[in-house]
């Protein structure tokens, strides 16, 4: 604890944005060029150093966040590096994409504002690359065991690093023409840069990690025969089966799902396209859906010029205060203001958002575009539609951001290895993240049926990034016993553990 009164004598200051003026004119990112080192180091004296301190638990990884705190407070930016990378490989990007369920957990937040966690961590990792605490650490040995990793989202990244580290020879299969899954192709530049994740990705290529792609295990490449291949097999595809909006006229045109909307914005940023194939200029958006995902289709909207922009949840609006079900130290759902609803209120004067709202049908014109979306207000337990509620809104352009509903269902790599749904839709696997396979006669082909693990959303369903990187962590773990029967490698995590948020 480096001072006693700090959190009784210094309030609460997060490190500030950009003005929403500027940020609605660029791609970078809300905070860039914000790291103000003597704020955030004034911040981490207000960590208390608790006894049993519940921002450890309340983190999936684990994070050891009194120590680094303490580190940051005296500006020893080299120990708080060592600290945060012990736990977590991308601090970098939990740093900047994290909810921070750490912050909810933190002992202040019982009667004040807790200790700003996630700038501190940002800061830290920042400064780790900076000052060059972030070396390459290739293994000192071969194990001379050969490992796949299908996937190369948080959790394949993770897991991936793990194994290469600790003597493995690693290879990275990523059906896309980028390594990164959703944080290539899903998360929006104004969240996170994608030069950390090439710094991270040329990082681990030094390490010795080969990364594949342009390959679609399952169709370019059969599962099957790349477990044979291989000693074993880490599936980190994600969730990315998007749930759907069965209403009249959703087969107009101007409606898209969310993640194919933000990856052609992402691909404009990559420069694959000189401008957006589908863009929200000019057009009155409205976006499906009042989750994250939901959060970057309002973000991207407003960089790119959208007339207006509004956004549907389903879901009552929640209170300022931790309601009584949900007591601390649970990460609560109390009234939350993104980045993007933060740029939407500039912009426009008020919250973007339509809360306990549901789409009826979709209207369209005479060329068949969208041109207007019916809603009305829903109860807010059993979500059945009020009467009398109904009213139409201009929609131009239609945005589902209705989240994922697990693993794609049809993927070659289901069938050729035998993968099974648990009863969530997910990938099943058992206690030590091994994947549960149907019996060999069931299948077709007959793959081998040991050292294939299950990490991140497929086997978890739609997550946070955090929770990813735990999972990938905890799986190459167990990918180590099983190829050489002990493990130095922690694993911060256990399948049947459930996110605090999602």
């Amino acid at each position: 604890m480096t001072d006693p009164w700090g959190f009784l004598r210094t309030p609460r200051r997060p490190v500030p944005a950009r003005p929403v003026e500027e940020r609605l004119s660029d791609w970078h990112e809300v905070y860039a060029g914000q790291a103000l080192l003597p704020l955030v180091s004034e911040q981490a004296r207000r960590c208390m150093d608790c006894g049993i301190p519940f921002c450890h638990s309340a983190c999936p990884l684990g994070n050891l966040i009194p120590e680094w705190n303490a580190y940051a407070a005296h500006g020893d930016w080299r120990a708080a590096a060592e600290r945060l990378h012990a736990t977590n490989n991308f601090p970098e990007f939990t740093g900047r994409l994290c909810p921070a369920p750490c912050e909810d957990g933190c002992v202040l937040t019982i009667n004040a504002d807790p200790v700003t966690i996630k700038n501190v961590e940002q800061a830290i990792a920042d400064q780790a690359w900076e000052r060059g605490y972030a070396p390459p650490q290739p293994p000192q040995r071969l194990s001379g065991k050969t490992v796949a990793v299908i996937g190369s989202g948080p959790a394949g990244l993770a897991a991936a690093q793990q194994l290469t580290r600790i003597g493995h020879t690693v290879a990275v299969y990523e059906r896309a023409d980028r390594i990164g899954g959703l944080l290539r192709y899903g998360i929006p530049e104004f969240k996170m840069e994608k030069r950390y994740l090439n710094r991270r990705i040329d990082q681990m290529r030094a390490e010795g990690t080969k990364f594949r792609t342009g390959v679609d295990v399952g169709s370019d490449l059969d599962a099957a025969e790349l477990a044979m291949l291989h000693d074993a097999v880490v599936i980190a595809v994600g969730a990315m089966e998007q749930r759907e909006l069965p209403v009249p006229g959703r087969d107009l045109y101007g409606i898209h799902k969310a993640m194919d909307y933000l990856t052609l914005s992402n691909r404009v940023r990559e420069g694959d396209y000189a401008s957006p194939p589908v863009t929200a200029e000019g057009k009155h958006v409205v976006i499906v859906g009042g989750g994250d995902t939901g959060s970057d289709c309002l973000g991207t909207a407003l960089r790119q010029g959208a007339a207006s922009v509004v956004q549907l949840d389903i879901n009552p609006e929640p209170g300022d205060d931790r309601p009584d079900t949900e007591p601390w130290p649970t990460y609560p759902k109390v009234y939350r203001i993104s980045h993007a609803h933060e740029e939407a209120r500039g912009r426009e004067g008020s919250d973007p958002r339509v809360f306990s709202s549901a789409t009826l049908r979709f209207e369209g014109g005479p060329g068949g575009d969208v041109r207007a979306l019916h809603l009305t207000e829903v109860e807010p337990e059993a979500r059945r539609p009020l009467p009398n509620t109904e009213r139409v809104i201009p929609a131009e352009l239609v945005l589902l951001a209705l989240g994922f509903s697990g693993p794609e269902r049809g993927s070659g790599l289901m069938q050729q290895l035998g993968l099974i749904l648990d009863d969530r839709g997910n990938f099943a696997r058992d206690a030590a993240f091994a994947a549960e396979t149907t019996e060999p006669a069931e299948r077709p082909a007959r793959p081998r049926t040991d050292g294939v693990f299950v990490a991140g959303d497929a086997g978890r369903g739609q997550s946070l990034v955090v929770w990813a990187i735990a999972e990938g962590r905890a799986a190459a773990a167990a990918t180590d016993r099983y190829l050489t029967g002990s493990t130095e490698l922690p694993a911060p995590i256990a399948p049947k553990d459930r996110p605090l948020a999602a």
